[in-house]
Formats: structure tokens, sequence, C-alpha cells
């Protein structure tokens, strides 16, 4: 039976409406009542695993999951072993450098060496100041990543920004962009190229499906 992990959060609706459209129905993790963590799809063909965004490609590397749905930011900073498949195309948003309003610095290339970066995304941080040959001390928040800034503990911020609203009801503005994300189907690498559980059939159908149409949930 094909095993596909779903992502907990902002992804979870589309990437259920994705799979609806090739008759993979697993809706009901869209029921505030529900309390069910793994269902079998109607059909008894696939089941899915609710999981936390940043779990979906621990599940499909470990082999728990055949398919999965997962932002790229998740892909960049955990660098899992996992076949990447298709750029889903919904889930936009982007990592980016951001600063209080009043900071003396227009660029990051302006930062003083061991300035201090709060993010949740430490390798995505580390990897983008270390391609500027700027030594930074990157400090590892999980929560409301925006108050490092706010009580001093750092100069800036790497995070994920979509419409901006956040930093900008907290009083920061974006620098510089590391990368756009959208949401990504990898897959086991292993199943992937022995088409367990029939996924050659499943991504040829995955692979066609546009979600500008309309799809009942």
């Amino acid at each position: 039976m094909l095993t596909v992990a779903l992502p907990k959060g902002a992804l979870l609706k589309d990437s259920i409406r994705l799979f609806q459209a090739v008759g993979l129905d697993f809706s009901v993790l869209l029921d505030s009542d529900n309390r069910l963590l793994q269902i079998t799809d109607p059909t008894q063909t696939a089941q899915g695993l609710l999981v936390r965004a940043q779990d979906v490609p621990v599940y499909v590397e470990y082999g728990q999951a055949q398919l999965g749905v997962v932002g790229y930011d998740v892909l960049r900073e955990k660098k899992p072993q996992v076949a990447h498949l298709v750029d889903l195309g919904f889930g936009h948003c982007r990592m980016s450098v951001a600063v209080p309003s009043h900071s003396p610095y227009h660029s990051a290339l302006e930062f003083p060496p061991h300035s201090r970066v709060a993010s949740k995304f430490v390798h995505c941080a580390r990897d983008y100041f270390g391609q500027l040959d700027l030594p930074v001390e990157i400090i590892p928040l999980y929560g409301s990543v925006e108050l490092g800034p706010i009580t001093g503990m750092s100069e800036a911020i790497v995070d994920l920004v979509s419409t901006g609203r956040t930093l900008r009801d907290n009083g920061l503005v974006e620098l510089e962009c590391l990368f756009e994300s959208t949401a990504r189907l990898i897959a086991h690498p292993l199943s992937y190229r022995l088409s367990r559980d029939h996924l050659t059939h499943w991504l040829a159908q995955l692979r066609t499906v546009r979600l500008d149409t309309p799809v009942a949930i």
C-alpha cells in the first residue's frame, strides 16, 4: 500500500487537493475533530501520515512513506537523502534576511564580523553567510524569531517570509532573499527506482495535476 507523508500546517490543504485530483482522498485530516495521525484512503490503496512539516523528509528518507509533500525550505535546511521529484507550485514563500527598520545596515555585506543572526533555519543561515565569507554567530530560535532583534539579542534574523506582514508589524524590513520556496513532491529513493506500490503510476498522474483547477473538499 502506498504511504504518503502529509505536512501539518499551511501546506496541508493544497497537499490534500493534490492527491484528491488523482483519486486519493485524505480530506478527513482537515476535520478539526479528527485525532488520527494515520488514515487509509477510502479506496484502500493508500494511507496518509499527518506529520510536522520538518518531519516529512525523515519519514520518506527512512522508508515509512514512499511519497511526501514538503517545502523547499525544509529540504534546504535538512538536506535529506530523498528523491526530489516535482515543484508543486503552491506554498510560495522566501527565505530572507531581515533587520530592524532603524538598522544602519542596508545589505548583509555591511554586517560587521561576528554579528548575531537569529534563525530556526540554522544551516540555511550558516550556508548563506559562509558564501559571503562573513563570519557571524547563528543563534538558534524555534519560536518567534522576530524577538531576536526586538530584544537586542541579535542584529538580524533569517526566516521564511510570505506576505511580510509579520515583519512589518514587528518593525523589521527585508534586506536579502536567500531563495524562493514552494512545496515539493519527494520520494524514497529505492521505492522510486523500483516503483514499489505502483509509484510510477501515481507519479505520472501527480505530474499532470494543476491546482488552479477546482477540486472539491
